[in-house]
Order: C-alpha cells, then structure tokens, then sequence
C-alpha cells in the first residue's frame, strides 16, 4: 500500500534537503505517493503569499507532510509559516529527539545524550497576542493592560511598551504533559521532567506545573520531577545523561530545543515532528540557510532524520530503524559528509548535500 504524503519544498536550502530526504525514504523500499507543495519565500514572489491554500488542503487530505525549512522574517514581513501552520492544523505537540550519533563533532563526545524535548505548541508567547507601542489605547484590551500602560507613559512620558499575552491554558497543559507521558510510555522512557517558571509566573507557569503534577499521578510506571527553565538549561550542560523526556510550554521549548540540539552536534543533526490529533508535519529543527540556497553544501541529516520520525508514524518502524542506522553509520565513517560533519569545516574531502544522500542511500541498499 502507497502512503500518501505531502512534500513541503520549501525555500532557501529547502528544496536540495526536501530532494535529499525524499530520495532517502524511497531508498528503504517504503511505497510513498509524493504530493509535492511549494510555500515561502519564492512562491510570495509569484503568488502574492507564502502558503497557497492548496499546501493546507493537501496536508488536511494527507494528514501527513514532511516539511523543509521555510524563512521567517525577523521583526517584519509575514508571519511564520511553521507557527501558522501547527496553530491551524492543530499540531499541538512539537517533538524533538536530541540524539548524539558517534562521529558528530561536539564537546560532549563520549557522553550518552539522549533526549526528547515535547513542546507545547499552540499557547504561550507563541500565540501571538501582541500591541505594538503606541497604540495601546485604540485597542480593546482588558482593563490590567489599560492600566500597564497608563502607568508606563507616567512614568517615562512616552508611549514606548510593546505587550504580548502569554495565555497558558489548562486543557493545554494537560493534553502536552498527558502526550508527553504517552510517548514515555510507548517509547521505553523511564522518566518525564517537567520545565516552567512558575517561581515568577505563578498563574501561567505554575498552573502549567499544577496540571504537570496531577497528571503524573496516572502514569506511576513513569518517574516525574520538575526543573525552573534557566536551572534546566545549566542541568543539560552539566549532565545531559540524567535526562529523558522534558515537557515545556511553548517559548520554553523553542529555546531548550536549540540548546540541546547543542549538546548532539547543532542543528544539522537536530529532527522533529509536529503532531495533532488529525495529522502530523515532521520538519528539521534549522532554518533556510538562504545564503546557502543553491550551493549543494548543507547538512540534510535533520530531514532526514525527521523523515524517521514520519517513518515511524506511519507504522514503518523497520524501515525507519534502517533509515537510522543508515545515516548513524556515514555519519560514524566520516568520509562521505558534509562539511560541518568534519574536523576541520575548511575539509576539502567535504561532500555536498545530495553526495551525503546518496552514500545514506547505498547503505540502505546493502
């Protein structure tokens, strides 16, 4: 039976990589039916807007897509497609395994690494309620953000306070941390460490770590404890080794995501998946790497390792475990990698993106 997926090409350095991953899926003899969608940068040029309604109706059919990176302005232009798309799809779960694979070059080489960052997706900072300075007042906000401003323009005579909600919700909290658990559960984890603030913010992060708590209850097969982020984020430098699974609201997540990717050798090498309850994107963690576009020179091992994860979602998990292990053993010989996967970047021996692929490939066929 073929699966249907959709192929997102994306722009910058998304289309070598979505080539690169789509070649290596075929590869494991898995039947897929690629229905290719185009979104970012280069299709607003032509089309008026990053997402054309047809990228969103094919996912909707599919209800399976492997997505390569789009751009995301910073501080202007449009809004991020990968926040639009998991709000609009309801992909509430942002999942990102940090896996160190032997030949990666890091600073903790020799240090078994390995973890998984479940994200809540659709809350937090991330939902973008926001008021830009100055216009405060022609807004109809509730009285406490009325107030705020008053008293910043007191106190500095200017209207110079930018205000974004961070609604944490306690459906929300509960379906991440009750997801975070399940995936524990099904995928042999033994422990679940839940991430907040909740010492400062006490009516977001702390009903976010009330909800954490109370759910841990159901799962006593499953060990649970809770970290303050920044007291997190020294704990992964320090020993990454103690932790399993973390579960964070949404800003958090993002940010503990890229450290950890960190730990295992950068982004490069960092995949993840985006789930709801009616369909699933899988994406690497990195982003476009315009500057690259064209050159053939960027590391495809994050989608490629995000097409495991899709793999393992659609029920092939031996193909997936042979995908993995494919890439696991170029990445180990060293020879036929791109060049951030070298001891020196400068390496002339560096192959280029869709060389790395097909080494993953022969592998495969082996």
């Amino acid at each position: 039976m073929a699966y249907e997926v959709t192929l997102i090409t994306g722009d910058g350095v998304g289309p070598e990589l979505a080539e690169a991953a789509r070649r290596c899926v075929d590869a494991t003899g898995v039947e897929v039916k690629w229905d290719i969608q185009e979104a970012g940068v280069d299709v607003m040029e032509r089309t008026g807007t990053p997402l054309p309604d047809s990228v969103l109706e094919s996912i909707r059919r599919t209800r399976c897509a492997l997505k390569a990176p789009i751009t995301t302005p910073v501080g202007t232009g449009f809004r991020s497609i990968n926040v639009f798309l998991r709000q609009e799809l309801g992909l509430f779960a942002c999942v990102r395994p940090c896996k160190l694979y032997p030949g990666v070059r890091t600073f903790f080489s020799g240090v078994p690494v390995d973890l998984v960052i479940i994200r809540e997706n659709t809350e937090d900072l991330y939902a973008g309620i926001e008021f830009q300075q100055g216009r405060l007042e022609t807004m109809q906000v509730i009285e406490a953000i009325n107030r705020l401003a008053v008293e910043r323009r007191v106190k500095t005579g200017t209207d110079e306070t930018g205000i974004s909600l961070k609604p944490i919700s306690i459906s929300g909290s509960r379906r991440i941390v009750r997801y975070a658990f399940e995936y524990a559960r099904k995928n042999g984890r033994k422990k679940v460490t839940a991430v907040h603030k909740a010492n400062i913010m006490k009516h977001t992060d702390g009903l976010f770590l009330a909800v954490a708590r109370e759910v841990a209850q159901d799962y006593p097969d499953i060990e649970f404890e809770d970290r303050i982020v920044d007291n997190m984020c020294m704990q992964l430098v320090q020993k990454p080794e103690l932790y399993d699974v973390l579960v964070l609201p949404n800003l958090y997540g993002d940010i503990v995501s890229d450290l950890a990717a960190g730990l295992v050798g950068g982004l490069g090498v960092a995949p993840g998946m985006n789930v709801g309850d009616h369909g699933a994107v899988f994406e690497a963690t990195h982003g476009s790497a315009p500057k690259y576009k064209g050159l053939n020179k960027v590391n495809p091992t994050a989608l490629i390792l995000s097409a495991v994860l899709m793999l393992r979602y659609l029920g092939e998990v031996d193909s997936a475990d042979r995908l993995e292990r494919a890439v696991a053993a170029v990445i180990a010989e060293g020879r036929e990698v791109t060049y951030d996967l070298k001891p020196r970047r400068d390496d002339p021996t560096a192959v280029g993106t869709q060389e790395m692929a097909d080494a993953i490939c022969r592998k495969l066929r082996r």
